[in-house]
């Protein structure tokens, strides 16, 4: 092997790796995870709707953990910026009641 092919294993390879683009609008879908509760889901739909008033609620799938402590609300919205998603994101965190978004 020739020498020009060789790096020197101390250096950092150069990151040229660069995280994907998303192209907005699209869907885009969230899991938020939260304690288990009846009224739970709809918390989650009511702060979703003022985000995206398009959102159809019916395509929500819910996901108890193995001893029903949480709750796991998967949903797909539609995505107008990364604005949008940082304010959803951050009204779900402050309800106090959301664990995670993913």
């Amino acid at each position: 092997m020739s020498d020009d092919k060789l790096r020197d294993l101390r250096q950092p390879a150069a990151a040229t790796v660069s995280a994907p683009k998303i192209t907005f609008p699209c869907d885009y879908p969230i899991k938020v995870v939260g304690d288990a509760a009846e009224d739970f889901t709809a918390s989650v739909c009511q702060v979703v709707l003022r985000h995206d008033a398009s959102f159809d609620a019916s395509s929500i799938e819910v996901v108890e953990s193995r001893n029903a402590r949480f709750q796991s609300v998967r949903l797909t919205l539609r995505a107008t910026g990364e604005a949008q998603l940082k304010a959803l994101f951050e009204e779900l965190k402050a309800t106090g009641r959301v664990h995670m978004v993913v």
